[in-house]
């Protein structure tokens, strides 16, 4: 896959990250993702390029169907007439270990809605999350360990 293909599908997903599809908003995003892949590009360069934007995408696919899927959820909780929420904030151990990774892990995450990360431990092995709805801890911790983190280190390591 070519960086100019990966530009056209990066600036079609910042159109409807941003939720508008006109000509200056999709150079912009094609702009932007030029200029994000020529400063990134020690990380493509080699035989595993293809391989690595193929994991990439992956990621921005996972991310992709997270956010509908949690906005959903939100909808639905705010929407239910009874709103039985128990909000709370939960550690979460870290697998990731560079601050590039723990920094995309924790914005991810911020980005989903009913989730934001709060703060890392001084010895980055706990990220502290805060959650709209947090009756199963377990099951948040094990959807990001299986989800944006497994992804994140799929696609750089």
């Amino acid at each position: 896959m070519s960086l100019y293909a990966i530009s056209i599908l990066m600036a079609v997903i910042w159109a409807t990250v941003s939720g508008s599809f006109t000509l200056l908003n999709l150079i912009f995003g094609f702009v932007l993702s030029l200029l994000t892949l020529y400063l990134l590009r020690e990380r493509f360069v080699g035989a595993g390029y293809t391989s690595r934007a193929r994991r990439i995408l992956s990621l921005v696919l996972l991310f992709l169907v997270e956010l509908a899927k949690s906005a959903w959820k939100v909808a639905t909780l705010v929407l239910s007439p009874n709103m039985d929420l128990k909000p709370g904030i939960f550690a979460y151990p870290l697998t990731v270990k560079s601050d590039w990774e723990i920094s995309l892990l924790a914005n991810l995450i911020t980005l989903t809605p009913g989730t934001l990360s709060v703060d890392v431990s001084e010895d980055r092995q706990t990220l502290y999350v805060h959650a709209l709805d947090c009756s199963d801890v377990e099951a948040a911790r094990r959807d990001i360990a299986e989800g944006f983190e497994k992804k994140i280190m799929e696609a750089f390591a």
